[in-house]
């Protein structure tokens, strides 16, 4: 599955990391194998445990180190049921879906103000750790839904006034209270995280938007309350560009789903354009998959745009930032376009010159 909070990514991590470093920016290596810490001009790789899935290390590993960012500094977290965790704020371009999850549009980047930046990175790290545990590993599904489960508790926990037992669920509750917001969207996200353990299709395009409902919408609705912003209007805007980044996803995402046994193109739409499964299944790309492409893109794109005003309407770095998630969705949307709609072979991307247009594009916006 794939959710839509931007600008961090939280994956096992090596416990090589040097304690008490100063530490300019955190992020993926190109190759998505090591954190790359960029350390006063130099750079220095850790590799990531890939010889065990990261829900492995979440539900069996014993309690050992995790480390997170907050602001220059690496700090040890303290022995976590969680496991070994980081979760960091990479630059700029790290986002919606790391690895195949968050990689293409900022949300939480060096445009935040400082003084969100602790707070996003939390929630995220709850968002990206919980929908790990639903969708990557090898886990079954049993499994998987106990350990959200365990996030639940963790937030009955906060709910009833309780200390939660973790240490993250413990800078959950903090954020919360500071910014005087409830579980409410966080269950949200748990929601759409455990409807992706058990369902694999979408019969209807309305199906597909009550799950974008609860696992992209309430990140935006999220990031409007931290700056204040819970009116109507914004938040109609923020789910509108929330669902259409988690659509564009899907969209570019096709291939890697499949490998997991998911479709999410709605069920209705394949019958409408006359493309099977078995298509899917053979990647075979011709007018049927063309006009069926060519439909998604479409929509999605107008939904992005209805969007778009929310970007004008927020002032300083919340609403700069919004131009370039904005740009950025449009811009993977006329990526699929330009390979005649084959994300089988040629999966579309955010190379530098991309994001080169896309800063030309904000500074231009609406235009």
């Amino acid at each position: 599955m794939s959710s839509v909070f931007d600008g961090l990514s939280v994956h096992a991590t090596s416990n090589k990391i040097p304690p008490n470093s100063d530490i300019e920016m955190m992020d993926l290596s190109p190759d998505m194998r090591s954190w790359r810490f960029f350390d006063n001009g130099s750079i220095t790789d850790f590799p990531l445990l890939f010889g065990q899935t990261l829900h492995q290390r979440l539900l069996k590993e014993p309690f050992s180190a995790a480390f997170s960012i907050t602001d220059s500094k690496v700090s040890n977290y303290s022995e976590s049921t969680f496991g070994n965790v980081a979760y960091s704020m990479p630059h700029l371009c790290t986002a919606l879906m790391s690895n195949a999850h968050y990689e293409n549009f900022p949300v939480a980047s060096p445009l935040l103000p400082k003084s969100m930046r602790d707070p996003v990175r939390v929630i995220y790290a709850f968002a990206r750790s919980a929908d790990d545990l639903a969708d990557e590993g090898d886990a079954t599904p049993e499994e998987r839904i106990r350990a959200l489960l365990t996030y639940e508790a963790e937030l009955d926990r906060i709910d009833h006034g309780q200390k939660p037992e973790s240490r993250l669920f413990q800078d959950v509750a903090a954020a919360l209270a500071t910014y005087q917001l409830d579980t409410h969207y966080l269950r949200a996200l748990l929601s759409a995280f455990r409807q992706d353990v058990g369902q694999t299709r979408y019969p209807t395009f309305d199906a597909l938007l009550d799950y974008c409902r609860r696992s992209a919408n309430p990140v935006g609705r999220i990031m409007l309350s931290l700056f204040g912003d819970t009116s109507a209007s914004a938040f109609q805007q923020s789910d509108a560009i929330c669902s259409a980044l988690q659509i564009i996803n899907f969209l570019q995402d096709v291939a890697i789903d499949w490998d997991k046994s998911r479709i999410y193109l709605p069920q209705e739409d394949l019958h409408r354009f006359g493309v099977s499964e078995e298509q899917i299944a053979a990647q075979r790309v011709d007018d049927h998959w063309r006009a069926l492409m060519a439909f998604e893109v479409q929509r999605a794109r107008a939904m992005m745009l209805s969007g778009a005003p929310l970007a004008l309407h927020i002032r300083g770095r919340l609403g700069w930032e919004l131009r370039f998630i904005v740009q950025g969705g449009l811009r993977i949307l006329e990526k699929i376009e330009a390979v005649g709609y084959d994300v089988f072979r040629a999966r579309p991307t955010l190379k530098k010159r991309d994001w080169l247009l896309i800063f030309w594009r904000a500074l231009r916006f609406p235009n």
